[in-house]
């Protein structure tokens, strides 16, 4: 069953991304869907900060990179954005599936591109900005 949120702040939809943390125990394959500026990067400093991985500063959108890893003591955090990513050949040339363990937490911005994704996700987080600095953030399982 979904589970719906609205956030008013940065700071909340942090703190929401570091209770979610708690439900992401390791191996997990995480969806995050939503428009540029929907606060997908937003809502995984709170998950990186809640494995205790890093601070929240530490975490920046891995648009131009492609993949971020962040280390904790439970697992291994990659935060990966596939908005630049077109094609399936694309795709490959990043390794993700080298990323697979038991210990590995892949959280995919822009995956749904790819039906890949889509199916073999664990959880799907749904990202709309309403106004300002709100923002509805539904969990799919």
């Amino acid at each position: 069953m979904p589970q719906s949120f609205q956030t008013a702040s940065a700071d909340e939809t942090v703190a929401l991304g570091g209770k979610l943390a708690a439900q992401l125990a390791p191996p997990k394959l995480v969806l995050l869907r939503g428009e540029l500026g929907a606060g997908k990067t937003t809502l995984v400093k709170g998950i990186v900060a809640g494995f205790g991985a890093g601070a929240e500063q530490e975490v920046t959108s891995p648009t131009f990179t492609l993949v971020h890893e962040y280390r904790a003591p439970t697992a291994t955090l990659y935060h990966i954005d596939l908005y630049r990513v077109d094609t399936q050949r694309e795709l490959e040339t990043l390794g993700i599936d080298d990323l697979l363990s038991s210990r590995s937490v892949l959280l995919i911005e822009w995956g749904e591109k790819f039906e890949r994704f889509r199916r073999e996700r664990d959880v799907e987080v749904a990202l709309e900005h309403i106004s300002g600095d709100q923002r509805r953030i539904t969990i799919l399982d």
